[in-house]
């Protein structure tokens, strides 16, 4: 069984990849597919075959998946990326994949947010792909709030319009070995798992873990979605990025986040990692 990893030179690709060699599949069964072989040599020399494999570019993936059995979709961050995640679930679908894995967004059918359209959108198209898959709804990274805390050590405050909502983040590790699992085993064939942390944490209880990792006080101020987006353009962001990051934080407000059921300890068969230590480790690092 050849397994490859799409986006391998990522930060989460590369943990899949961790993770599945952790796990006792050869290098050899392992492809890593990324947009620029050359930023990829530490895994070719883990003797990893590494092999060009851009969503935006459909004539480098059918090549990349010749002999490959399953698929890991790392969603991608490009403004088109529905275009481009539809490439991969067509060259998928045509290469006769037996399994697709695809990292998506939480609770994208059930609350309506930009960052989960696109998540939801792609959804649809493995779903009339006939592709049999596997999606992971992964929640927030803990590691998504790194450049947060560090700015909190210095200005000592944490400002965001979430209100008192709840964010069940875990790290990025921890989603990467449940990708790999989805990956190497058959228990999660055909399932759609909500992920997240076991802990579901107030941004009050994200300025209390900030303080413990950085040494200093830490509160968290709460502003309106508009008050937010009017700070982040005076800061020099043009006004649609600004509309862009204000908006994921009223999509928190609204609870796309809040979930945790268990599933990703459960899928793990530990507890996930807690919010002080995903901070710590990933502040470390740095």
């Amino acid at each position: 069984m050849t397994l490859l990893v799409t986006a391998a030179s990522g930060h989460l690709g590369r943990l899949v990849v961790d993770a599945l060699l952790e796990r006792g599949v050869p290098a050899s069964d392992v492809v890593a597919g990324v947009r620029t072989p050359a930023k990829a040599s530490d895994l070719a020399d883990r003797g990893i075959r590494v092999v060009e494999f851009d969503y935006a570019r459909p004539e480098t993936l059918a090549p990349a998946l010749d002999g490959v059995s399953r698929v890991l979709l790392i969603s991608g961050t490009d403004a088109d990326r529905v275009a481009g995640h539809g490439n991969v679930v067509e060259a998928v679908r045509a290469a006769g994949i037996e399994r697709l894995v695809y990292t998506s967004a939480p609770r994208n059918d059930e609350i309506d947010y930009a960052l989960g359209a696109d998540h939801k959108a792609t959804e649809g198209l493995i779903a009339a792909s006939g592709v049999e898959a596997t999606i992971l709804r992964n929640n927030w990274y803990s590691e998504n709030y790194l450049d947060t805390v560090a700015r909190a050590a210095e200005t000592g405050e944490i400002v965001a319009a979430v209100g008192d909502a709840r964010v069940a983040s875990a790290s990025r590790r921890d989603y990467a070995e449940a990708a790999a699992i989805a990956l190497i085993g058959d228990e999660l064939r055909g399932q759609t798992l909500e992920l997240g942390g076991d802990v579901a944490w107030t941004y009050d209880e994200l300025a209390a873990a900030a303080s413990e990792v950085v040494g200093r006080p830490v509160v968290y101020t709460a502003v309106t979605v508009e008050q937010l987006a009017a700070g982040l353009e005076a800061a020099g962001l043009d006004a649609g990025t600004a509309a862009f990051v204000a908006g994921i934080d009223d999509a928190i407000a609204r609870g796309a986040l809040a979930q945790t059921d268990g599933t990703l300890s459960r899928v793990l068969g530990r507890p996930t990692t807690a919010l002080v230590e995903g901070l710590r480790e990933g502040l470390a690092a740095r």
